[in-house]
């Protein structure tokens, strides 16, 4: 039975300035008994700010790998890329985060989704011993609908268990995600949920009774506690 830890931010600020020391953290820790730390980013709107933030830390960047947990099958200078989002927080100019080494994921400059996820998963395969490989940390957002990554309710994606990287489709978008299989490999995984509309999804994905194919969020199960970093919003008194 997977197992959270809920930490209540007061508002989307003081959510952005936990996440922001959380990852920093878990960087550091890691580097202190590995050569690298890697590192799985979402996109969305609630990790911007804490991005923001983040890019600005003094860590040993040069020892960073950073990934993205899903991406829409867009052009990368897309406004609706999770890259062009990390490009305007993470990696502004100045930036101490520039010098991380960052593995995008190639998209309609191929010749398809299901290609832009077989090249993404021979990235991650060059990039790690371990198999499935295993991330210091996945950043994970919560959907209103109780999709993560990009593993929406009623899409094939949820029902892939042999590969890393598969398609998702949601919200009028194709999109590469990481697998359920992938997701539950991390050392740490991280909730990060903001705002009264998810509220219901954050209730159900703490609910044990409920189920992967209504909330897909549930497929995540890694052997470690989830951490969840909530608004006040969010989790109110759930």
């Amino acid at each position: 039975m997977t197992k959270y830890e809920i930490q209540v931010s007061e508002d989307k600020s003081s959510l952005a300035l936990s996440a922001s020391d959380l990852i920093a953290q878990v960087i550091e820790s890691t580097l202190k008994n590995k050569t690298r730390a890697k590192i799985a980013l979402c996109g969305g709107s609630t990790p911007k700010s804490a991005y923001t933030l983040l890019g600005k830390k003094n860590i040993d960047w040069t020892k960073v790998d950073l990934f993205l947990g899903d991406e829409r099958w867009v052009d990368s200078g897309s406004q609706d890329s999770n890259c062009f989002l990390l490009n305007n927080s993470l990696f502004i100019e100045g930036n101490p985060a520039l010098k991380a080494s960052f593995f995008s994921v190639s998209t309609v400059e191929l010749a398809s989704p299901e290609d832009s996820a077989k090249d993404y998963e021979k990235i991650l395969k060059k990039n790690f011993d371990e198999d499935p490989p295993r991330f210091d940390l996945i950043l994970l957002g919560l959907g209103d609908d109780g999709h993560t990554a990009s593993l929406f309710p009623g899409s094939d994606s949820l029902f892939e268990r042999d590969s890393l990287i598969t398609v998702g489709e949601g919200k009028g978008y194709k999109r590469i995600t990481f697998t359920s299989k992938l997701l539950s490999s991390a050392d740490n995984v991280v909730f990060l949920i903001s705002g009264s509309a998810k509220q219901t999804a954050l209730k159900r994905l703490l609910d044990q009774s409920e189920s992967w194919e209504r909330t897909p969020a549930k497929l995540v199960a890694p052997n470690s506690e989830i951490i969840i970093l909530a608004d006040k919003h969010a989790y109110p008194s759930l």
